[in-house]
């Protein structure tokens, strides 16, 4: 036999042997992939638990974290070129519909993550006593969102009836904490704060108050350049999450309690257990079936409804169009 092709042979069977008992020849590099992200358990809860349990790097991506603080900073990043994905709340249906990103995936309805936090001194019962007075918040974020849904249903118009303070949420809520705004919509969890420092502080309303009809989701969206070129990789992050919300679903009280001890230290277990209890989970299997009977379209479209009007967007992107479940039915099977 020629000696070349018995040192290849020899070679060749070697890589197969490898490659048999688990021990590939030459492993491929993770795809590094940036995320933007806000550091609250309804927005980050199934990513921390992906990468704890290896749920991503499984998929072969390798994520790398980026924190902000609204998700209108993640956005902003996101299409300056920042970021490649960003998961958020519920402005997820804010910049797509100006053209602005790709929506591909949900993480839960935020059942309860809002919340009108009023001051104990300043004899509130319910939200039409807060006519007259100023309500710090941040504008065109989840609280907004929520906000709009309690003042409209109390008969009270923002800008007329009561003034909206836009602050970003560290600086809103320390504007309740100091008495300068007698009432604060807030989103977990920021309310933290509000019941350590604020004695007497309590909460009006939530969100839940407005489920299903005002459902508010968040969930991830793509850089529209990025999402066109990286279809195997958009579905590689969809498989991942999928995986890591199966598991945060079936074994919550261990998953929670690893947030708490790796990512929210600062949280009491018990406070973070009730933070989780704040946004309504569905299985993979149950969002299959909201995302094919236009559910998750619907729901989208409410809150896009809300910034169309609030911010003035011209020619709007409906969320039939910035929304693409495709990828996501194709992945978790009926």
């Amino acid at each position: 036999m020629n000696p070349q092709r018995r040192t290849l042979l020899k070679t060749s069977a070697l890589a197969a042997a490898m490659t048999g008992i688990g021990m590939p020849l030459l492993a491929r590099a993770a795809e590094k992939v940036k995320v933007g992200y806000l550091h609250t358990p309804a927005v980050d809860g199934q990513i921390w638990t992906g990468l704890e349990t290896g749920a991503f790097a499984e998929q072969g991506l390798d994520l790398q974290m980026i924190k902000f603080t609204t998700g209108l900073e993640l956005f902003q990043a996101m299409i300056g070129g920042s970021l490649d994905v960003l998961s958020t709340g519920a402005v997820v249906s804010n910049f797509p519909a100006r053209g602005q990103g790709k929506v591909f995936l949900v993480n839960n309805v935020e059942y309860a993550t809002a919340q009108l936090w009023v001051r104990g001194d300043a004899g509130f019962s319910s939200a039409a006593d807060l006519k007259g007075h100023k309500i710090s918040t941040t504008a065109g974020t989840t609280a907004h969102v929520f906000l709009d849904r309690v003042l409209h249903g109390a008969g009270l118009q923002e800008g007329k009836d009561v003034q909206i303070v836009n602050q970003r949420m560290t600086e809103a809520v320390t504007s309740f904490i100091s008495g300068a705004v007698p009432a604060v919509a807030l989103w977990v969890p920021f309310d933290v704060t509000v019941r350590q420092k604020v004695e007497g502080a309590r909460m009006l309303v939530d969100a839940s108050a407005f489920y299903p009809q005002a459902a508010i989701v968040g969930g991830w969206a793509a850089r529209n350049d990025y999402y066109d070129k990286n279809p195997k990789l958009i579905q590689a992050l969809i498989k991942g999450w999928v995986s890591a919300n199966d598991y945060l679903l079936s074994n919550t009280d261990t998953a929670v309690a690893t947030l708490q001890k790796k990512h929210y230290p600062e949280v009491p277990l018990p406070e973070l257990q009730n933070q989780f209890k704040a946004s309504k989970y569905f299985t993979s299997a149950e969002w299959r079936a909201k995302y094919a009977d236009g559910t998750v379209t619907k729901w989208l479209q409410q809150v896009t409804d809300f910034f169309v009007q609030t911010a003035k967007i011209a020619n709007p992107v409906p969320a039939s169009t910035y929304f693409d479940p495709k990828p996501y039915l194709d992945i978790v099977k009926a």
